[in-house]
């Protein structure tokens, strides 16, 4: 299939935030991402991406510091960083294991809780354990096929990376790549939205998503990037090795991210609606991956 590789003069044909020409529309909907509506990125709330549910909770300090010893899954912790006392002890071992910290208000962790007694922390136990990009390289060199790994760049809808990783699971991906920041995590919700697919499909969470991409390049992978000024996706080859980056649910892929991509992929839009729910869309651009790998068998 005809296919041209992503390079500079393509990228001046987007403009300087690699927009296309004229009319700007989202594979799946949503405005470009450096348009800000209701608040900047920066402002918003530290629980913004786990709004939708927090279950599997761990409330007080000295519950807290045990879960961290034990070596318990945790997911998130949230803190009132004024508290004071042994917080900062708890949020240091913390950290040394990598585990995402918000700062919220009492009010928040109260509401969390029920009205317990909080001591100003609660944590979160995560429904999986997350891996290394090391992991799941090493998942497809062992099936010996060619890598097969979704990469969502700030997916925060806990129902949208449920879904995501259910279809991921279902299509044979060899994993899926996460943001620690903005970004939803494997929490109940995910977990109960994936139908359980979470317990089986790697999931690596890291602090830096570019990093993580220039990994995969380095290891062979081609990555492609959804996104409204790609080539069609049904004229694209996807039989490599692919990482496929799929945007956020109300901007897209970031432009740093967007400008790592290999390729950018589209769906056509005919209708009078022209977005698509990213998980919805993630699933036709993950089967048609399968369909073209299953024919070159």
């Amino acid at each position: 299939m005809a296919q041209q590789r992503f390079d500079k003069d393509r990228k001046k044909s987007f403009g300087g935030y690699g927009k296309p020409k004229g009319d700007y529309k989202r594979p799946y909907g949503g405005s470009p991402r450096n348009e800000r509506s209701d608040y900047d990125r920066d402002e918003r709330p530290a629980d913004f991406a786990d709004s939708d549910e927090v279950t599997g909770l761990i409330v007080g300090r000295n519950p807290v510091m045990e879960a961290l010893k034990s070596g318990k899954a945790l997911d998130t912790i949230y803190v009132n960083e004024n508290a004071g006392g042994s917080i900062g002890a708890i949020t240091r071992i913390a950290r040394e294991r990598g585990i995402v910290i918000k700062n919220v208000s009492d009010q928040k962790l109260t509401q969390m809780c029920g009205g317990a007694s909080h001591q100003g922390i609660i944590a979160s136990g995560a429904c999986a354990e997350y891996v290394s990009v090391e992991d799941i390289l090493a998942i497809s060199k062992k099936k010996g096929t060619a890598p097969f790994i979704i990469i969502c760049d700030e997916i925060e809808a806990p129902h949208n990376l449920g879904a995501i990783i259910r279809t991921a699971e279902a299509a044979g991906a060899d994993g899926i790549i996460i943001p620690k920041r903005r970004s939803a995590s494997l929490n109940a919700t995910v977990f109960k939205t994936s139908a359980g697919a979470a317990s089986w499909l790697p999931v690596a969470r890291v602090a830096n998503l570019g990093t993580a991409i220039d990994e995969l390049k380095k290891n062979g992978i081609w990555i492609y990037g959804t996104d409204a000024g790609g080539e069609n996706y049904s004229d694209t080859s996807f039989t490599g090795p692919i990482g496929l980056v799929i945007g956020s649910e109300g901007f897209g892929m970031g432009r740093l991210i967007r400008d790592k991509c290999d390729f950018l992929v589209k769906l056509p839009m005919y209708g009078k609606i022209t977005s698509l729910n990213a998980s919805v869309a993630a699933g036709i651009f993950m089967y048609e991956a399968v369909r073209q790998r299953a024919a070159v068998k």
